[in-house]
This record gives structure tokens, sequence and C-alpha cells, in this order.
């Protein structure tokens, strides 16, 4: 029974580090871009954000998208209020005189994506050719917009992922989520990076809107409230393989918060969890199926450990080839986002990650979650 326990386990074990492998392969394979110079630019860009309850903070993502150098005549800024019931849709209106314009959602009908929705309506009221979507609770510096367009007139992508990171942590376990997040940015990467493409993130990301015309939008993928990101993108990438580009410039980082409490947290990753399944590209699901399989015999084998040392030896093992090969990933990421110091926490990281990963897997067929005080699936 050891033996086959063991034979499994390290089975799965070989397969996820040959999948951190290809990662590291995909990561170093994007060129890091070089600072963007003053030239001409000739792409009018559209900037989408949907607002819901951001009173606290959205004049702040609001100050940093003025303070952009990219030429304000190219530029327009589409912010979609989502129903507020605090005073998000005031503090936008209060800057229409410096080109902010408020479009707000009125639908009488319940929907259960209405960020989706929200987006749509935007684009369909943009002028630009260029949609680069944020969220409300960002952060940018000022060249953030020029990176991306020189990227797009350089490299002619047809739909761009940009990195995001956390910043501003009060606690080490928003540290945590800080270097796990790091992972999953990481992992968008280095998909592309190997002519792929898996996940984004859709506080930075940008596409052509013809081509999202074309893909149909949002249609075929509205079922779920969340997906407006990585979902859109495996769409594009059906239609326009290898014409999907990342940017490893730090100047294109947007900024946003870890999630506060272990609460906040776990309805987070219930609604990245969600979208799971219904991946266009089915190899990713394997893929992702056999890394939630390697967790599991982790958990499993501690546990059983605590009565066979000799299973103990074995969930020692996979620890370690899990740490040491995380870790000559995580460092390259890291470095790229200014945070390197963060590797220290992996040897703390990784049990809390095998736990929670192993739990978001059994819990994945329950799609309701909360977002944004509603209750979505």
């Amino acid at each position: 029974m050891i033996a086959l326990l063991s034979i499994i386990s390290l089975s799965f074990t070989g397969i996820y580090l040959v999948f951190v492998v290809y990662l590291i392969k995909g990561w170093f394979s994007i060129k890091t871009i070089t600072p963007v110079n003053k030239v001409p630019f000739n792409t009018r860009v559209t900037i989408l954000v949907a607002a819901r309850n951001e009173a606290e903070s959205i004049h702040l993502t609001i100050g940093d998208i003025l303070a952009q150098d990219y030429p304000k005549h190219l530029l327009e800024v589409i912010i979609v209020d989502d129903h507020s019931t605090d005073d998000t849709a005031a503090i936008i209106a209060s800057f229409a005189d410096q080109g902010i314009t408020l479009l707000k959602l009125n639908e009488d009908q319940p929907l259960n994506s209405y960020k989706k929705k929200a987006i749509t309506e935007a684009i369909q009221l943009s002028t630009g050719e260029l949609m680069v979507a944020t969220d409300a609770d960002c952060r940018m510096n000022s060249k953030w917009i020029s990176t991306i367009v020189s990227y797009y007139e350089t490299e002619k992508p047809v739909l761009i992922s940009s990195p995001v990171t956390f910043f501003q942590e009060k606690s080490v376990f928003e540290l945590m989520q800080t270097l796990e997040f790091s992972y999953l940015i990481g992992i968008g990467a280095a998909f592309i990076g190997n002519g792929r493409a898996s996940t984004c993130n859709g506080a930075n990301m940008a596409y052509r809107k013809d081509v999202f015309n074309e893909v149909g939008g949002f249609k075929g993928i509205d079922q779920l409230a969340s997906g407006d990101d990585e979902l859109l993108l495996q769409k594009v990438a059906v239609r326009y393989p290898g014409r999907i580009g990342f940017i490893k410039q730090t100047d294109a980082i947007v900024y946003t918060h870890a999630k506060p409490n272990l609460k906040e947290f776990m309805q987070q990753r219930k609604r990245w969890a969600s979208k799971f399944t219904v991946y266009k590209d089915k190899k990713i699901v394997i893929i992702g199926l056999i890394f939630w399989l390697f967790n599991v015999s982790m958990l499993l084998n501690f546990l059983l450990g605590l009565f066979f040392i000799d299973i103990l030896k074995l969930f020692a093992v996979q620890f370690l080839l899990k740490y040491l090969f995380e870790a000559l990933f995580l460092i390259p990421v890291t470095s790229f986002f200014r945070r390197s110091y963060l590797v220290s926490l992996l040897v703390i990281t990784i049990p809390v990650h095998v736990v929670y990963l192993a739990y978001m897997g059994l819990i994945g067929s329950n799609k309701k979650y909360q977002w944004k005080g509603r209750e979505v699936r």
C-alpha cells in the first residue's frame, strides 16, 4: 500500500515539477521591454473602469489616470457605475470637466454578470481603437498607458496582459497573498511566453475594440459573474493564436490591495475558481486537475505521515522539491516586481497553499459566492 501511494505521489510530483520548469522557460522567453521613449503615438485609447461602491478610493484611481503622460487628445476615460449605493457615481461625475465620462447601469432585471454588462456598455460608447481595462481600486504610475501603447504599436498584439501586484500590505497574511498572486501572474505570463494563453487579470489588460466585437464580446461566457478577463483572453487566443502579449516592464504594473481577512480572501478565490471548468483549452483544465491532485497527495501524505514514518519522509521529499522549484520560478518573478524578499515567506506559504487548494477543489462545484455585496455564481 505504501509503495503504491509512493508511486502515485511521486508521479504527480514529477508532472508538477515538469510544469514548473515549463513556467520558468515561459517567463524567460518573454523579452523585457525597454522603457518607453518620447515618440509620437497614433493609437486612440479608451480606459474602461467598472465601479461599484468604491467611494473610498476611486478618486485616487481617477487621479492616477488623469496624471498619465499619454497625449490627452488620444485618450478617453469611461467609468461605469454599477448600481452603487454610496457616493461613487457623484465622485465620478465631479471629474466630468476633466474628461471623465460617467455611464450608469440601469437594468431593471437582475443580472449575473454586471461587470461584463458594464464593460460591454462602455465599449459600445467608446471611440478608441485600444480598450484598456482596469479596476476602480487600482493605482498606476504616469507612464502606464504610454508603456502599453508603445508595446502595442511595436509588437502588434491583439490582446495584452499586463502585470498586477498587491501593495501597501499590513500583515504577514497580506504579504503571503502577494507572493501567491505573483505566482499566478507569473503563470499567466509564462503561458504567453510559451505561445499559449491561460490566465490574465482584468485589473490590467488591453485589447482591440474590433477584436472584442469580432469574437462576440462576452457572448457565451456571460453566464458567469466573473471571467471578463481570462475567459475573454481564451476566446481571443482561439481566433488569434500567437497574437497575445505580456508586457514585462515595471512602468506597466498596476497596483491593488490584498484581502484583509480570510473570509474576503476565500470569497475572491471562489470567484476565481468558478471560471476554471469553463476554460476553452481543456489541456489547461487537465493541468489544473493534476496540480490539484499533487497538492491533495501532499496533504494526505502529511496526515498519514503522522502514523507512518515512511509516508512522512515521502511528504518531506514532496515539500522540499515543491519549495525548490517554486523558488526558482518565483525569484525572477518577484524580482521583476522588486519584491524578491517575499520568497522568504514560501516556507510558510506552501503548507497554507496546499490546504487551501485542496479545499477549493472540493467546493469548486458550489459556484455561489459573494461579490460586491451580491450573491452571484
